[in-house]
């Protein structure tokens, strides 16, 4: 999820029992909630260096772990640093402020700093809630790296999910006043919070039923039953299928994914996954069509969008160059076309699936730009003379 999505959510805890724990604790969960992405600082080493470690031990057991003991410290100490700055000046005006707020309300937050325990215990619910939210994105996370860095989604939720975000900044921009009033608000805001993650849940399931429907007669066999059928978590990289003996100009069915939209949870990328090639169609789950029975009449195939995805020598010599690895471990879709130009030049390009919203360019060679598009270049006589990530 992004940032802003951590962060209110964060804030919202904060006015739950989490939040009474003692000074210190609001600050821990903003804080814990939002480092894991500190692998942004990977970019210091180029766009390959960051997408070799994006989500990945920051995300894992050891970072959970790790970044929530560095978050209790970090808060502890500032606290203990600022406390004798500021104790002199205001030590009486806060004394009485507290016990007035203890008076009107009994549960009010501790008005000391929060043992170091309990601001560990904190941040690591903070870290750990941030890595739950990232799973059920079509983004994904590596949960077990550094020990398996293999990816993790379960294509639930937008990397953005806009209604989410509107529940929750309403949710702290009217919390009433009292903290009683902000505790039962906050409440409300996440169940609400579970709500739309259930509705995104069983709409994603219905994506997937009603998929082999949009595809009508142009659906062919699996090229392997096991591996065609879904998983609540789906995982990437893959090993290789045995792609079966096929007749010129046939073709058989990889797999079949749902990707959500950024504003509703019935508006879903239904993306289809063939020996030869993608296609992608755009899914409706609120389209009268899908109450009644299929009929001859059903036409949604003829509104798909085809990429190709053919490897060649060429090919299979990129993917072996340290892009081709580091791209194709984190691309769970990735379809690949090559052209050749006047000098024997062949320029290979990858590009992810997930993040693609119209068919790859004609003109390889002046693509649009796209943050997830790995090109190699390889001379005539195989060797590499470009590597390069993003354009």
């Amino acid at each position: 999820m992004d940032n802003l999505t951590h962060t209110l959510v964060a804030a919202t805890l904060a006015s739950t029992p989490l939040g009474r724990a003692g000074r210190g604790t609001t600050a821990a969960l903003i804080i814990a909630s939002n480092l894991p992405d500190i692998d942004i600082v990977t970019t210091a080493g180029g766009a390959i260096s960051y997408l070799q470690w994006h989500r990945g031990p920051t995300h894992g057991p050891i970072g959970i772990i790790g970044l929530g003991l560095a978050t209790a410290a970090i808060v502890s100490l500032a606290y203990r640093v600022m406390a004798p700055l500021t104790a002199s000046a205001n030590a009486t005006a806060v004394r009485r402020s507290s016990e007035r707020r203890r008076k009107r309300d009994p549960t009010v937050e501790n008005a000391d700093v929060a043992s170091f325990g309990m601001l560990a215990i904190v941040s690591t619910i903070g870290v750990l809630l941030h890595v739950l939210m990232d799973l059920p994105t079509s983004y994904g996370v590596r949960v077990l790296s550094p020990f398996s860095w293999r990816w993790f989604a379960a294509d639930w939720m937008p990397i953005i999910d806009v209604p989410l975000i509107i529940v929750l900044a309403a949710g702290l921009l009217f919390g009433g006043r009292s903290p009683a009033a902000r505790r039962w608000n906050a409440v409300i805001v996440l169940m609400l919070m579970a709500a739309n993650y259930g509705l995104r849940a069983a709409e994603h399931h219905q994506a997937l039923v009603l998929a082999p429907r949009l595809l009508g007669p142009t659906l062919p066999q699996p090229c392997d039953l096991a591996a065609t059928q879904s998983a609540v978590i789906d995982s990437w990289p893959r090993p290789p299928i045995a792609m079966p003996t096929l007749p010129a100009g046939k073709r058989c069915l990889v797999e079949i994914a749902a990707m959500p939209t950024f504003v509703s949870p019935f508006s879903w990328r239904v993306l289809v996954q063939m020996s030869n090639g993608y296609e992608m169609f755009e899914i409706d789950l609120l389209d009268a069509r899908f109450s009644t029975p299929p009929s001859e009449h059903d036409v949604f195939w003829r509104r798909v969008r085809r990429y190709a995805n053919v490897w060649t020598p060429a090919v299979e010599r990129a993917a072996t160059t340290h892009l081709g690895r580091v791209y194709l471990g984190f691309s769970r879709f990735p379809a690949v076309r090559t052209s050749v130009d006047q000098e024997g030049v062949t320029t290979v390009r990858w590009e992810d699936m997930r993040f693609a919203d119209r068919p790859m360019s004609p003109n390889p060679n002046n693509p649009r730009p796209n943050l997830f598009t790995a090109v190699v270049r390889i001379g005539g006589d195989g060797q590499i003379l470009e590597e390069r990530l993003g354009r």
